[in-house]
């Protein structure tokens, strides 16, 4: 089967095909043949070395696809079943893999492939940063960086979904329309005084909320445009990692709350990535929510989707095809 193995840390270029034999699930696991596989800034991380694995590795967390056998004691799915995974093992830029039974879900027929690769581990972000890391609530204005992106649109039209005002923030004119298109009430520039403009539109006062999956680059920012008491939710390094960060800071801007949370720690149990999956599938289906895959990949052309994915030359979701 063809793979796509990081050869060691490095750039796009350390990315290899590779002729993998089809693995053989173990007692508890299912072979999957995907039929999409979704790319994410992690995968980025993890290539790169920010994140460290062992090499050489098949990167990838997140694909669709069909059960085509299951090993021993598996009664959660069955051959022919419609399934999805958004947190691994490690091991998706293939065109099998093997994935413990107990991680998998059912995708409702209602949902194409390539949109549930898409869904699973950015449509869960979505749905724990919104409702279970820092709820967010009627009335509430909350700042979204990468408001174009995979996650940020998610976040743009869920957010405007549970009533709160949202500020995308982007990288670039090309992507104003589209921030909006997600549901953004305001549209900002990253490289303009972007704080300050979310503190004209709030009278002064500042957003209540900022998820913010670039990092070093906006950081600064996040701190000066936070209302009193507000939350910063730093949940990916699209530009780098925030550096060390005194607590005394918060304290100055005004008592502020700052949390890093990881996706993982919110589906750890199979209850609660049932519960994350069951919603995101939930407000697929209620339209409220849409899945908008910008780009396709080749499976064969992983490497060229991580340089358009790193080169912000991206919209929305990107998937690869095996």
């Amino acid at each position: 089967m063809l793979a796509i193995q990081a050869l060691r840390a490095g750039g796009p270029d350390v990315l290899e095909a590779a002729d993998l034999p089809v693995p053989t699930p173990a007692p508890g696991q299912v072979l999957v043949r995907h039929k999409a596989i979704g790319l994410n800034f992690i995968d980025t991380y993890q290539r790169s070395g920010l994140y460290p694995i062992s090499y050489p590795a098949t990167l990838g967390l997140e694909a669709s696809g069909v059960v085509e056998a299951v090993g021993e004691g598996v009664t959660r799915v069955a051959p022919g079943d419609r399934v999805a995974y958004g947190n691994g093992p490690l091991g998706a830029y293939a065109e099998f893999h093997v994935v413990p039974a107990e991680r998998l879900v059912k995708v409702p027929g209602s949902i194409d492939f390539p949109t549930a690769a898409a869904a699973m581990l950015k449509g869960m972000t979505a749905e724990f940063l919104l409702r279970r890391c820092r709820p967010t609530s009627a009335g509430d204005v909350i700042v979204v960086h990468a408001a174009a992106g995979g996650v940020g649109s998610i976040l743009c039209q869920w957010g405007k979904a549970l009533g709160a005002t949202v500020i995308g923030t982007v990288g670039s004119d090309a992507k104003i329309a589209i921030a909006k298109a997600n549901g953004c009430d305001h549209v900002l520039l990253q490289g303009d005084d972007w704080a300050a403009k979310v503190r004209e539109l709030t009278d002064g006062l500042g957003a209540d909320a900022i998820y913010d999956g670039v990092g070093a680059a906006t950081f600064d920012g996040d701190i000066a445009a936070l209302k009193r008491r507000g939350t910063v939710v730093v949940f990916g390094n699209a530009s780098g990692p925030v550096p060390p960060v005194d607590p005394l800071r918060l304290s100055r801007g005004g008592s502020l709350y700052m949390t890093r949370p990881t996706l993982f720690d919110y589906i750890a149990t199979t209850e609660e990535l049932d519960a994350a999956a069951a919603a995101v599938f939930e407000v697929l289906a209620s339209g409220k929510v849409k899945i908008e895959i910008g780009q396709t990949f080749p499976l064969a052309e992983t490497r060229a989707a991580h340089e358009a994915l790193e080169g912000r030359r991206t919209t929305g979701a990107t998937v690869l095809l095996p």
